[in-house]
């Protein structure tokens, strides 16, 4: 495996050095998350743990109008105004998405050859483009639209088109923490600036109804890993990047090592007659002709950028084991930790819960299966892709492969028995996670420990998903749970795996404008800023918000500190735990 940069190496080796002094002097006394103060208290009531982990907002994409919260309210015109490669500011912001772009323009951006309807600040997707808006593609049209379905030729639900969310490119994105970058380094340029009404969304209206469970936003909750869906999913269960030991690397086209160009930018320099532009429409990369943009980061010694190297792989890769999809490099099995490990090993049952998993998989009959008994997939939305969809595996073209991270590791093959043991056991079906929620009587059949992943076309993501349609169904996830049994010792931890492409105003952990303590940043993240919200009757109020700086890694490390586990890395076991959202107080006592 390749080596980081040594300036990289560097941080490494006192992120690990911030761990043993972790380990021998016990928590930080100023988060109060690992001590013995009423959250970790608290925290030990608790006896079922379920994450729901939604697909590509960040947090003032969806929760910036969240009262008590620092929203879209505090962003100052440093970290909200755009600028171009060059550093000069917008006038105006570029749309083209297809339900934007021909909007009657109100702006004239002379400098920079365009106008639009659209100022350089964010706005308002909603009245644009309605929840009754017809911009939604069916199921097996999901993703022959990039630049969104012409509303009146879809159906109802208000998509909008997908966004660049990758790895080197969210890190230009970021510019150092001044987040003015966001619209230059995107593939959907000014629509990365566009937010939802928040209280309008069907979760905020459901948390502000009569009799609505205690809840707290945590409004300082960071993407553990720059990028997309795949990493982000990693790093939720194994707190690592995947590995790809002895990958290829003779720049040949086996070669899946990415290269940046002089300002760290990559972009995908020609799509099929499909997807039509051939680049960014507000990026002009200085060195076109070298760039790639791939599954691996780059060679380390190609760039004298401060950029994670090496055999890793950061944006979409295929599983080895099936389901897996057509699209992206087939990543040789993982052998690190998970967290699924650490359960095993203290003997804590677990499960992750996808929507569409039974037809994946091939489990036939089981809760969710919804293809006959063969010969063939009955199905008709099954993904079309040569080779993909064999009876009895059966994945719908919504199902994402690279959203189940246990499939990637080897304590997952299918072809040994304990393996296959391991799959029956913790590998399951969304509709059955629903099921066991669902189950009358005086006892909670959860188990100790849940990720939920809902089925593509209800997890939020643009492009496929309605977010409105998404957001019904996250709501009908939480009253389920809440009319059970289970309700009374649960807390469900609800989030997104990472931003979508879309702007925060907040700089990450990291960044020049926001330093972090050792070990709690790395050359692989934080990013983004994402919604975040829990769910528990042990809230100190029923409407809270936590202003803790966490990562996806801090729900590792809560449910380390609750079944007494070791952590799985440096950044889980230096992060906060969100056992500190049991000391935050109620919103109202801070107006």
């Amino acid at each position: 495996m390749s080596k980081v940069p040594q300036a990289r190496a560097g941080r490494r080796m006192a992120a690990l050095a911030a761990v043993l002094v972790f380990a021998a002097v016990g928590s930080s006394a100023a988060s109060g998350s690992n001590g013995q103060g009423s959250g970790n208290d608290r925290l030990s009531r608790i006896d079922h743990i379920v994450v729901i982990y939604e697909e590509n907002h960040s947090f003032d994409n969806l929760y910036g109008g969240w009262e008590g919260v620092n929203g879209r309210a505090n962003a100052d015109r440093a970290h909200t105004t755009q600028v171009d490669q060059n550093g000069m500011p917008y006038v105006c912001l570029l749309q083209n998405d297809v339900n934007l772009k021909g909007l009657p323009a109100t702006c004239n951006d002379a400098a920079h050859g365009f106008s639009s309807a659209f100022a350089n600040t964010w706005f308002t997707i909603d009245p644009l483009i309605p929840p009754t808006a017809t911009t939604c593609p069916t199921v097996l049209q999901a993703f022959s639209f990039p630049f969104g379905v012409p509303n009146g030729q879809g159906l109802p639900g208000g998509c909008t088109r997908d966004l660049v969310h990758k790895f080197y490119q969210e890190q230009y994105q970021l510019d150092g923490g001044r987040q003015d970058r966001y619209a230059t380094g995107s593939d959907a340029a000014g629509l990365s600036m566009g937010v939802y009404d928040t209280r309008a969304l069907p979760i905020y209206r459901y948390l502000h109804s009569g009799g609505h469970p205690h809840y707290a936003i945590a409004d300082n909750f960071f993407q553990s890993a720059f990028g997309g869906s795949f990493l982000n999913h990693q790093w939720l269960v194994a707190a690592a990047t995947p590995v790809f030991p002895n990958a290829v690397s003779d720049g040949s086209s086996a070669d899946r090592h990415s290269v940046v160009d002089r300002n760290g930018m990559v972009q995908t320099r020609s799509f099929n007659s499909t997807w039509g532009l051939a680049n960014y429409p507000l990026y002009v990369s200085p060195d076109a002709s070298i760039i790639r943009d791939r599954e691996l980061t780059v060679k380390c010694g190609s760039t004298t950028l401060p950029l994670a190297c090496g055999d890793y792989a950061v944006n979409t890769s295929q599983p080895p084991y099936r389901p897996f999809g057509a699209f992206g490099a087939k990543l040789p099995p993982q052998t690190n930790p998970t967290i699924g490990d650490r359960l095993d090993g203290r003997g804590i049952d677990w499960a992750w819960y996808a929507g569409g998993w039974s037809n994946a998989n091939g489990d036939v009959g089981a809760p969710g299966w919804t293809n006959g008994n063969g010969p063939a997939c009955s199905d008709p939305n099954v993904d079309p892709s040569a080779g993909i969809a064999v009876f009895p595996h059966c994945p719908s073209n919504v199902f994402q492969y690279h959203h189940q991270p246990f499939n990637y590791f080897k304590a997952f093959d299918p072809s040994t028995p304990d393996g296959l043991a391991n799959r029956r056991a913790h590998l399951k079906d969304e509709q059955e996670f629903i099921q066991d929620a669902q189950a009358s009587g005086s006892s909670c059949r959860l188990k100790p420990v849940s990720f939920v992943k809902p089925f593509g076309s209800e997890n939020e993501h643009p492009g496929y998903s309605s977010e409105a349609a998404s957001d019904e169904h996250l709501v009908s996830l939480l009253q389920t749970i809440e009319g059970s049994a289970c309700a009374k010792n649960t807390m469900v931890i609800v989030t997104y795996d990472e931003f979508g492409g879309q702007w925060d105003h907040v700089p990450p952990p990291g960044t020049a404008q926001n330093p972090a303590a050792p070990g709690r940043a790395d050359e692989w993240g934080p990013g983004t800023r994402i919604p975040t919200l829990i769910v528990s009757p042990f809230l100190r109020g029923n409407e809270v918000v936590d202003h803790t700086q966490y990562d996806t890694t801090s729900i590792l490390r809560t449910i380390e500190q609750r079944y007494e586990l070791s952590p799985l890395a440096t950044r889980d076991a230096a992060v906060n735990s969100l056992s500190n959202v049991f000391d935050a107080k109620q919103y109202e006592a801070e107006k």
